[in-house]
């Protein structure tokens, strides 16, 4: 019993890391490829990610000390490279907490609304998330565990609840509609949902360093995910419609969440607040972690802790430029995921592939083939995303 419990949080970690405010923008962006090519590619994709964390933690095993990720880049590719990894790091944060906060500045204006009569003016919405659950990141991660817990208890509440009223409205006809050209569109928003290998070197330290328990833990943490958006596009995009003034195709232009189409789609109050909520928890279990890991990170790689008002100044760098962003573009929901997306295959395809480059064990011609395709089709992902 004292071995599964490792293992099972260690699966749990992962597919908790995976999951979060990127399922909202997921069915939005591979409605223009259509259901049964988006099913291929988010297979595809998931088998891209899982190699690459496999990279990871052969990586990560070959160290003698266990190392954070920066730690590994400087150990097998040295000082420059490392100093590549900490901007595109900061530069993803920043990316993913921008999306966040632009994601959640409406629901928090509408729950205001709601639940008082009074409906703050959109300038507010940006600040609320600051203010209201700023605190916790300020408090540190113990704070920010409890509020954690209580946020992942409603989000999965709600996606059960989602998933059982939402299966009776699905129309087959909106599933059999596709156009496979269109499902390269998807790829960026696609690699920020899969990403969990920033954990890897804490899982190894987890699982004391036993590689078959790793990867077993890896490839299992990694599936659930893939089951979660399986299920989500079959619903979301069996009831929502790809055109229209409210469709999914509107929210792709409008940089909305698919459940606002879901929303529109059914006109059920009932739905509307469920997807509200599960909006709400998706966004911030996402926005915690990630300003969390940004205030620490600034904070040691800027040495703030030695300064009086070192926390302080770490959470406000933490926060300014994201709502500087947000107010430079209201609706930059997507957009901001898909910056994330160019970062993250920088940070957790191409580098891992280059970290595995230098093991011993990858000289043989065949993994030589699987690192250049790994590092040639992320460098593809990048470029059409700079380029859009």
């Amino acid at each position: 019993m004292s071995e599964k419990k490792p293992f099972l949080g260690a699966v749990l970690l992962i597919s908790g890391t995976a999951i979060g405010a990127g399922m909202l923008a997921i069915p939005v962006a591979t409605s223009f490829a259509g259901f049964f090519p988006s099913l291929a590619l988010l297979a595809v994709v998931w088998f891209f990610f899982f190699l690459t964390a496999w990279f990871m933690l052969d990586v990560n095993l070959s160290c003698e000390h266990n190392v954070n990720f920066i730690g590994m880049v400087d150990h097998c590719l040295g000082k420059g490279a490392k100093v590549v990894c900490w901007i595109t790091y900061l530069l993803l944060l920043y990316s993913l907490n921008a999306a966040y906060i632009s994601g959640s500045s409406s629901l928090f204006i509408q729950g205001i609304g709601f639940v008082t009569g009074w409906t703050p003016p959109q300038w507010m919405g940006p600040l609320l998330p600051f203010f209201l659950f700023g605190i916790f990141v300020y408090l540190g991660t113990r704070a920010a565990d409890r509020a954690n817990r209580v946020l992942m208890a409603g989000l999965i509440v709600f996606y059960v609840l989602l998933v059982c009223f939402l299966s009776s409205h699905v129309e087959p006809s909106h599933l059999l509609s596709y156009n496979a050209s269109s499902v390269w569109l998807s790829l960026p928003i696609l690699f920020t949902s899969y990403g969990f290998h920033i954990i890897i070197p804490t899982l190894t330290t987890y699982l004391n360093r036993d590689k078959k328990r790793l990867r077993q833990a890896i490839f299992i943490g990694s599936l659930v995910p893939l089951i979660v958006y399986v299920v989500w596009e079959f619903l979301i995009l069996g009831v929502a419609p790809f055109e229209g003034e409210h469709g999914l195709q509107m929210a792709w232009k409008e940089g909305d969440s698919c459940v606002v189409a879901v929303q529109y789609a059914l006109q059920n109050p009932l739905i509307g607040v469920m997807g509200n909520l599960f909006s709400f928890f998706a966004i911030l279990t996402s926005f915690l972690g990630v300003s969390l890991s940004l205030s620490d990170f600034l904070a040691e790689g800027l040495k703030m802790r030695r300064f009086t008002w070192g926390r302080e100044c770490a959470c406000l760098l933490t926060f300014i430029p994201p709502l500087f962003f947000v107010y430079l573009y209201p609706q930059g929901f997507i957009m901001a995921l898909q910056y994330a997306g160019l970062f993250v295959a920088v940070l957790l395809c191409i580098f891992p592939a280059l970290m595995a480059w230098t093991l011993p064990q990858y000289k043989s011609v065949s993994r030589r083939l699987l690192l250049y395709a790994v590092i040639l089709i992320s460098s593809l992902v990048v470029l059409s995303d700079f380029i859009k």
